[in-house]
């Protein structure tokens, strides 16, 4: 059974003194594109999922805590990867290809941060297969939300997963949730949120947040034949999941964004995949803060 649960994809996590890493493991041949929402993201290698850009095929995706230091993580995967002969085929070898983005968990000098040996243990687990843990593992074991009333009113996040069936093909959804926003149901009601009184202003001082980010970061995953302009297309749909279960979402001090990947399998219409992925996404942000939910399959 592989991890997602699209199968040949493999998820992986190391987790360590309030911090972590998840390994997103794809299959050769995986089409990626992604887009970013937030305003301060941490991330490595985005540029090249536009659309226009050259490189098509995605060999793993990262997500990580440590803010920019922990984008470091990446580097054990590239390596291995490398040395299996996964990547774009150079004259100096190969180069695996592996976007990351990580989230501001820890803050002050000593606080720890997930590196390449982390992300290694990760990628280990993730070849393993089976169902990922979800709550507060890997990259969401440091997540926080509901900060947007002020921070000293955070609750914990997390990471959480979601599926659904189009057509006869999967799309997941995993999101590592650690949003200024409240997470909120279907029905409006804040699942997971700030806890200040109800009268307090939104962002009563914005001195404390423009040196901080807050992400969240989602990585959509399907066995559908999509192009790279379709991939982008499902990122876009998945935004829009996120801003449903996020209040508010894509804010100036979150990183937001998502990376869609496709295994290129099962032939599946790009509009129903795109209606599905948008409830994927949010029920996987909800599923972040209330482990253990029933999501759609």
């Amino acid at each position: 059974m592989s991890a997602l649960p699209v199968p040949g994809v493999g998820v992986g996590h190391a987790s360590t003194a309030g911090t972590g890493v998840t390994v997103i493991l794809l299959p050769p041949g995986t089409v990626g594109s992604g887009e970013v929402r937030g305003g301060a993201p941490a991330s490595r290698e985005l540029d090249l999922l536009e659309p226009t850009r050259t490189v098509v095929n995605l060999d793993a995706i990262v997500f990580a805590g440590g803010s920019a230091f922990g984008l470091a993580a990446a580097d054990g995967v590239v390596s291995e990867l490398a040395d299996e002969g996964r990547g774009v085929q150079t004259s100096g070898g190969p180069v695996p290809i592996v976007p990351a983005a990580c989230i501001f968990d820890r803050a002050g000098p000593g606080a720890p941060r997930p590196g390449p040996a982390e992300a290694a243990a990760a990628l280990a687990a993730a070849r393993v297969g089976g169902s990922p843990a979800t709550g507060r593992v890997g990259a969401g074991t440091g997540a926080t939300v509901g900060k947007w009333r002020g921070r000293e009113h955070a609750v914990p996040g997390g990471l959480g997963v979601a599926s659904a069936s189009v057509d006869g093909a999967t799309v997941a959804a995993l999101a590592v949730v650690n949003a200024i926003g409240d997470v909120v149901g279907a029905d409006g009601r804040v699942l997971a949120g700030s806890t200040a009184p109800e009268a307090t202003p939104p962002f009563p001082n914005p001195a404390p947040f423009a040196g901080r980010g807050d992400t969240t970061l989602v990585a959509v995953v399907t066995d559908a034949v999509l192009d790279k302009p379709g991939c982008f297309l499902l990122a876009q749909s998945a935004h829009d999941g996120l801003a449903r279960a996020i209040f508010p979402a894509h804010t100036r001090f979150d990183g937001d964004l998502v990376i869609a990947a496709a295994t290129g399998a099962v032939s599946a219409s790009i509009d129903r995949l795109r209606v599905a992925v948008t409830e994927v996404t949010a029920s996987a942000i909800r599923a972040a803060v209330t482990p253990g939910r029933r999501e759609p399959r």
